[in-house]
């Protein structure tokens, strides 16, 4: 019988041994420093996630594709002046000059009133401008997750050539993908689109 005993104390010990072994391993991998390959795997990983290449939204737009809402952040003012043709404005400004970053209830309450079936792409000034990424900080930690342009207004409205392939540029021209108003006016169907194929290894 004492024998019985010391085997199902040393069955028990053994298992907790394992338990705490696993459970040490889990929490000193959480602490360790990621490796430079995995860094370089989360940025490529991250980057394919968020950015959308303006060459893919104006395939879509040719193509009269709808499973997505581009969402302008400028200000009204500006974005009744022009926009990209299709985008609702969700303005991220009072005015020209003037953030509305405190805004935070009308701006993630527009945000949750739109479909949650459809992909919602933000654009904003230019390239280097920081509003779509604090707006986009801003909608995750409310649990709403937005893609950004890859390209900003000025971009696309001033700088046609920059984003477009050589071969594009007499074939295409920014001011039939801008439109004027408070509505997002809608994009023509374009079947014979030179804009570069979609996923895999195109644009």
């Amino acid at each position: 019988m004492g024998n019985m005993k010391l085997y199902h104390l040393l069955i028990c010990t053994l298992i907790v041994a394992v338990v705490s072994s696993i459970l040490t391993t889990v929490t000193l991998s959480k602490f360790e420093t990621p490796s430079k390959e995995d860094l370089i795997g989360d940025f490529y990983l991250t980057e394919n996630l968020v950015h959308v290449s303006p060459h893919s939204l104006r395939k879509a737009m040719d193509k009269g594709d709808s499973r997505f809402i581009l969402v302008d952040l400028r200000s009204k003012e500006e974005y009744e002046k022009e926009h990209i043709i299709g985008a609702i404005n969700i303005p991220a400004y009072k005015d020209p000059n003037t953030s509305a970053y405190d805004e935070v209830d009308r701006i993630v309450g527009a945000f949750s009133a739109l479909p949650k079936d459809k992909e919602i792409i933000v654009y904003c000034y230019s390239i280097p401008c920081m509003t779509g990424r604090k707006i986009g900080k801003m909608l995750a930690e409310n649990g709403i997750y937005v893609k950004q342009l890859g390209i900003g207004w000025n971009e696309w409205r001033y700088y046609w050539t920059l984003w477009n392939h050589e071969l594009e540029w007499n074939q295409t021209k920014a001011e039939d993908y801008v439109y004027a108003g408070s509505e997002p006016g809608i994009p023509k169907i374009n079947n014979n689109s030179t804009a570069c194929s979609l996923g895999g290894l195109g644009c």
